[in-house]
């Protein structure tokens, strides 16, 4: 048997790939290189030998920092592209590779630019904010003005409200100059403030103006006809023009305070019109001239972001490669004496020879006199785990992965996942006419494979685009399962010929609950249409279901014991084999195999035995006699011998293997035998099949192994039970979404195509296909895919998966993700 299992070929995913620790000694002089051209290769897992030293106290600790800084110059480059609203595309013809120390000389005079830019922009957009707040200001408080001239007495005077303290009056400056200078106030009489307030905060400012001066003021107010940009969010801002009428000194700078408080800009407008005509030409001439400008620097600053946007992927590309190389070369310990580095690290066996080739071009390429030495190390720790997959298993593997990582070379679920997941899937979803909806959507993204995968996706469709493979599985799954519960939308058909049942006589042909009898040969594949809407038709596919999903469960979880079984040989673990592996099997199938058995047996005789009842009285009465219950000659006695083989099986799990694991142990310290052992219940932390283990000496408590192993024991003779009921998830599913799809096929769209009325059928089609599209193909397949993944998680890879390995993370430039900067 041996002999046999050893000459069957090797299945590229049942194990993972053979690891190997390897040692790099590599001068100075060629290390960046080597580690670049060990990046790009990708097949070699570093090793961090600083774990002890902060990321401040490390050698290469200056370059990283420079690498994190230009990271920030090229995220503030993208920030400011992106608000500039440029598509800037990168450039294809080939440019020469950039030192590191020219890039960082050139994103520094880049930014130092953009950021004066930003700045002489910040302020020349801050004085045309104000001089256009102003021209509004003129505009709409001439109306208010004019109104109270009208009713005001001659005694009323301007008020000249500004921001300079300057009194001095140049004759021969402009207008605006002018106006913008306060004149002596007038002590007496009506005086007025106008400016310009944000109109989120005109109700509060007016409550407060009011409350101030006690009611002794006039406020006026209009909106203004434009929106203003607010330099720091450049986001219009609508505003309100305002106009306070007052007398006193004392009101005036109460009024003052408040509008500096509620970030109101003040404005001073005089009353005589004339001078209100001059002063909005030089507001108006001076806007435009500002305006000129401004476009005039964003056109230059838009050209200045354009040269930098199109190296700007390169840039970053470039600056990403290089921190990983330095964060990396971080990892590795620095011989001052020799003037070399040393790392270490694991990498598949089979790319030994291609990590040795990559070393020897970097030694060369970069002029070094001294070669890296290669050489392979005794491991001490587990390596990790590698398991070389396509885009096929990929999405298979994540799946097995997302429940743990497989222990080194332990069998690999994902293998057989790749088949059985789609399928008990579809075993709960199985409708030929959804199967096809859901495989039109898995075609959609598996033609479309190039163009998504070079896009940046959300998080729902990048789910639904890794998983594209399983999807497709599961459909052509769901679709031959329904073929077999022969349901379209809950519908049969009559595809592989005529039904094996017809009418006694006349009186049944309108009916299908009575008079049917069978005339010839059963349906060829599948269900029977004519079971449909019959009055045993739920029975029968309940039996049908449920006895199928026995089968299923109870040959899943043999699969998984046998896979066991090879762990346990592989890892050579004979312990494993004699005192878990056996005792299980005959547990597991002395009773629920047996019920398979009798399943089986029942379906090909067409007995009516009550399987129930068998199953109940053989453990209450296993000498009784069976009576139209026997399904074969000797059934008591095998029944009796299987009951007692099932209980033989408990102990046999339960007390063996710590005695033998003590009777080991005792006998490696007391110098009778040096041999291994070779178990992975004495030291889950090391891997079975090295002689790793032997160097850490562990006192071996016996009490806590028996205890490890009466929990074993006890949860795999209660999991039978439970792991079997498990499975008639298989059974309730199935019937739940075929008989949905019979309440929306029958209660929704018979119903409505019952009616004349053309609008109540279209009604009544859109509800069925809205139904339909939410709650069978949406709510049900989630449904369906959770209740797969218990099943694989739980019931099969709990026989024989540990699953508490680490993944191999290789350092390759193909893996950098933007959030690893």
């Amino acid at each position: 048997m041996d002999d046999f299992l050893d000459k069957l070929p090797q299945m590229d995913l049942m194990r993972s790939e053979k690891m190997t620790l390897v040692q790099l000694i590599i001068p100075v002089e060629s290390a960046h290189r080597c580690v670049t051209y060990l990046g790009e290769l990708g097949l070699l897992q570093f090793r961090d030998l600083n774990a002890d030293k902060s990321p401040f106290q490390r050698t290469f600790a200056n370059q990283v920092k420079r690498c994190g800084e230009m990271s920030r110059k090229l995220r503030f480059f993208k920030d400011q592209i992106d608000k500039a609203g440029l598509r800037c595309s990168p450039r294809h013809e080939l440019e020469p590779d950039i030192e590191l120390g020219d890039l960082e000389r050139q994103l520094a005079d880049h930014e130092h630019e953009v950021l004066e830019m930003n700045s002489n922009s910040e302020k020349l957009r801050q004085t045309y904010n104000e001089l256009l707040e102003f021209k509004i200001v003129l505009q709409k408080a001439n109306g208010f003005l004019a109104s109270s001239n009208a009713h005001a007495t001659g005694d009323e005077t301007e008020l000249h409200e500004g921001t300079y303290s300057n009194n001095g009056f140049i004759e021969t400056s402009s207008l605006l100059e002018q106006e913008m200078r306060p004149e002596p106030l007038n002590q007496s009489g009506l005086r007025f403030i106008s400016g310009i307030i944000n109109k989120d905060k005109l109700l509060r400012f007016e409550r407060m103006l009011f409350r101030a001066t006690r009611g002794n003021m006039l406020f006026n107010q209009t909106p203004s006809d434009e929106e203003i940009m607010d330099p720091s969010t450049s986001e219009m801002v609508e505003k309100i023009v305002f106009v306070v009428f007052f007398s006193g000194e004392q009101a005036r700078t109460k009024i003052l305070k408040i509008c500096e408080a509620f970030s109101a800009n003040c404005y001073p407008v005089p009353e005589d019109t004339t001078k209100q005509r001059q002063l909005t030409r030089e507001v108006l001439s001076r806007l435009s001239d500002l305006e000129a400008t401004l476009h005039a620097g964003t056109r230059h600053r838009n050209d200045a972001l354009n040269a930098v946007g199109y190296r700007l992927t390169k840039w970053i590309t470039t600056v990403r490669r290089e921190k990983a190389v330095y964060d990396t070369l971080n990892m590795l310990n620095f011989d001052v004496t020799k003037k070399c580095l040393v790392g270490e690290g694991w990498c598949p066996t089979f790319a030994k020879t291609q990590i040795h080739e990559v070393l020897q071009r970097a030694t060369f390429d970069s002029n070094s006199q001294v070669g890296v030495i290669f050489h392979v190390m005794q491991a001490v720790e587990s390596p990790p785990t590698y398991f070389r997959t396509n885009k096929l298993t990929n999405a298979f593997q994540e799946i097995i992965d997302a429940y743990g990582v497989a222990r080194y070379q332990e069998a690999n679920p994902a293998v057989y996942s790749v088949v059985t997941y789609p399928f008990l899937f579809a075993v709960m979803f199985g409708d030929w006419g959804h199967g096809l909806c859901l495989l039109l959507g898995a075609l959609y993204l598996l033609a479309r494979e190039r163009k998504l995968s070079s896009q940046k996706l959300g998080s729902f469709m990048e789910m639904l685009f890794g998983g594209r493979y399983v999807i497709f599985l599961m459909a052509l799954f769901s679709i031959y399962c329904g073929l077999i519960y022969n349901e379209f939308f809950s519908v049969p058909f009559h595809i592989f010929g005529g039904s094996a049942y017809k009418c006694r006589d006349t009186t049944c042909s309108d009916a299908y609950t009575v008079g049917l009898v069978k005339y010839r040969d059963p349906y060829p594949f599948g269900v029977d249409p004519s079971w449909r809407g019959s009055r045993s038709e739920l029975p029968y596919l309940n039996s049908l279901k449920m006895k199928m999903s026995i089968l299923l469960g109870i040959a899943q979880m043999n699969l998984g014991l046998i896979l066991s079984f090879f762990n346990a040989r592989f890892f050579g673990s004979s312990l494993d084999i004699r005192y878990q592996f056996i005792p299980q099997m005959i547990f597991l199938n002395s009773l629920f195999g047996y019920l398979s058995l009798l399943i089986i047996i029942k379906w090909c005789t067409g007995s009516q035995a009550d399987l129930y009842h068998v199953m109940i009285y053989m453990f209450l009465s296993p000498t009784e006699e069976l009576g139209e219950n026997e399904l074969f000659w000797g059934q008591r006695p095998l029944q009796i011998l299987l009951l007692l083989m099932a209980f033989i099986a408990v102990p046999w799990m339960l007390f063996p293997k710590p005695f033998a694991l003590r009777k080991i142990h005792m006998e490696r310290f007391q110098g009778r035998t040096y041999g291994v052992l070779g178990t992975s219940e004495v030291d889950l932390d090391v891997e079975p099949d090295s002689a790793r283990g032997g160097h850490q000496e562990e006192e071996f408590n016996f009490s806590e192994i028996f205890v490890h192993q009466l929990i074993h024991s006890i949860e795999f003779v209660l999991g039978s039970v439970s792991n079997t009921a498990s499975y008639l998830r298989l059974w309730a599913l199935s019937l739940a979404h075929s008989e949905l799809s019979t309440v929306f096929y029958e209660k929704v769209l018979l119903l409505a195509w019952g009616y004349e009325n053309i609008l109540i059928r279209l009604i009544g089609l859109v509800v069925f296909a809205f139904a339909t599209a939410f709650i069978l193909l949406m709510m049900e397949t989630l449904s369906a895919f959770l209740h797969a993944l218990r099943l694989h998680w739980v019931e099969f890879m709990g026989k024989f998966f540990h699953g508490d390995g680490y993944k191999f993370k290789p350092f390759s430039f193909a893996l950098i993700s933007d959030d690893d900067e």
